[in-house]
């Protein structure tokens, strides 16, 4: 390989992490290890206008989950997890992995037990707005039309095929 091609291929792309197994986007459309947490968007399971942003922090188990609106989840208490907790670890399993979650969150479980089981959480301030805007940006990629222009503010990230 010329020095050229090695630099390419040293360059600022990131190549995509398949999932782990294929997962329904419905109840939790959005979730990423980010910023030091897992973080995401998970339906309410009683009214369709409204979501939960809930957070897992990397380390001391900080949890926070609040609706759209800003408001606490009830479910949420100190010493446990709410549902909505539960089912973003659960689809991020799906999504990254346990073995990758487990390792990115610092968290040990017993062989085949839900990575919930071997949380020690702590209260965490909310991190609501930035996840939600996160999730926001993302589905407005979801409202553009069909195009082969490029988008401004993807600029940085390079076109074409990275060589092999």
């Amino acid at each position: 390989m010329k020095q050229d091609d090695a630099d390419l291929a040293l360059g600022s792309t990131v190549q995509q992490v398949p999932p782990v197994h294929p997962r329904k986007l419905a109840k939790v459309p959005f979730l990423e290890l980010s910023e030091g947490r897992l973080q995401g968007v998970v339906s309410s399971g009683s009214d369709i206008e409204r979501v939960y942003v809930s957070s897992v922090s990397a380390g001391d188990h900080g949890l926070s989950c609040s609706t759209n609106n800003n408001r606490p989840c009830g479910g949420l208490g100190q010493g446990y997890s709410c549902k909505h907790i539960q089912a973003l670890l659960a689809e991020a399993e799906k999504q990254f992995g346990a073995a990758r979650v487990a390792r990115y969150l610092s968290i040990e479980t017993a062989d085949g037990q839900p990575l919930f089981s071997g949380l020690h959480p702590t209260g965490a301030p909310s991190h609501a707005a930035e996840v939600f805007s996160s999730f926001l940006r993302h589905l407005a990629y979801l409202e553009l039309p069909v195009s082969t222009d490029p988008l401004p503010e993807l600029s940085w990230f390079p076109a074409g095929p990275v060589p092999a």
